[in-house]
């Protein structure tokens, strides 16, 4: 079989692990948000959604974007001029100078922190070449991780008539940057002080500060017209939660609601272990683990249906596993007759890694 068939097959296989149809979950949570959801970080589930995959204002939870596309550049450690324009940007600033000289890491953790416009700026000017540079590093970025209804027009979240993003985007956007370790430690530091200042900066969001002991990180928004924005990462007894809200007037709150919510209603379950398994007396094997989420009931309903192949598809592959409650599919992975060839494993564990962020897509 030819490599570009090999590749389609992975990526059919791999779309159908990675964005699993979700069930109708409970419901039983109000917020004040116009969009807002509640994701499993693992699996991609969707525990909770108002009005998710509407385009909106993002303000500067539009920065999760350009934390991670500016650690993901290698130049952490490299030293950035800044530019007249970066002071002159309008909106929160960390106050920098023209012609100061401060690390990427710093404006990264001023961006984060203190939702610094100027040191967005600076950052898109040293990593993309230049602000416009930037932002087309932030749309690729965004078709990869498969953020359909987003586009970026700055790297600060200033109001634009083509700058947008959904709830949803920002889940997927924030589960991904979680998995990266710089910005897990960028996004759920308390304060950090630069060489370059005799202050520490605080971070701004007071779910992890002082709130809600199980947050783990985020970044806030605020303009007129996009209304307060805040996406939030937590973590309780190893399930890992992303919640966003959109134009919410009671934004910590909600997030709080909605991790109580999922905490209190999901439990993370394996359904798959990795390696060979024989049923009706032949063997199979299993190419990964799953963990997924589900309520007490749900578990108890759970059940996984075997689909064969065609013999035309590949030799090795003996179907597809169908994980579902009643007619209701919640998640699919295949089965292979043998353990895959080498070249073709390195295929599929490569495309995965991009996929679920293990390692950062090249740009």
């Amino acid at each position: 079989m030819g490599k570009y068939i090999r590749m389609i097959i992975i990526a059919l296989l791999a779309s159908a692990i990675l964005f699993p149809q979700v069930t109708d979950a409970e419901t039983s949570v109000s917020v004040s948000a116009e969009h807002a959801v509640l994701l499993d970080a693992k699996s991609g589930r969707v525990l909770y959604e108002k009005n998710a995959y509407e385009s909106s204002l993002i303000a500067s939870t539009t920065k999760i974007m350009t934390a991670i596309i500016a650690i993901e550049s290698g130049k952490l450690s490299e030293d950035v001029k800044v530019s007249e324009r970066a002071i002159r940007t309008e909106g929160s600033s960390i106050y920098l100078t023209e012609g100061e000289k401060i690390p990427l890491i710093d404006l990264v953790y001023g961006l984060m922190l203190r939702s610094g416009n100027d040191s967005a700026v600076a950052i898109a000017e040293h990593v993309g070449g230049s602000v416009e540079g930037f932002t087309y590093m932030m749309n690729q970025k965004a078709r990869w991780l498969g953020m359909n209804d987003s586009h970026f027009e700055n790297p600060h979240g200033l109001d634009g008539e083509s700058h947008y993003s959904s709830a949803y985007d920002l889940a997927l956007l924030m589960a991904y940057a979680m998995k990266n370790e710089t910005f897990r430690e960028v996004t759920g530091s308390e304060m950090y002080k630069s060489d370059n200042r005799s202050y520490s900066w605080k971070n701004k969001n007071k779910l992890l500060t002082r709130l809600y002991d199980p947050t783990t990180g985020g970044k806030t928004g605020f303009t007129k017209k996009a209304g307060r924005t805040l996406v939030t990462s937590a973590e309780k007894d190893g399930m890992k939660l992303v919640a966003v809200t959109l134009n919410a007037p009671d934004d910590w709150q909600d997030h709080q609601r909605m991790y109580e919510f999922g905490f209190d209603h999901y439990e993370t379950y394996q359904l798959q272990e990795e390696g060979f398994a024989t049923s009706n007396g032949e063997r199979y094997y299993l190419p990964r683990d799953i963990f997924y989420p589900l309520t007490s009931e749900e578990q108890k309903q759970i059940d996984s249906v075997f689909y064969p192949a065609l013999s035309t598809v590949d030799p090795h592959l003996a179907g597809v596993r169908h994980f579902q409650i009643a007619d209701q599919l919640l998640i699919q992975t295949p089965v292979w007759n043998e353990r895959p060839y080498d070249s073709f494993v390195g295929e599929w564990a490569a495309y995965l890694k991009r996929l679920t962020g293990v390692v950062p897509w090249s740009t």
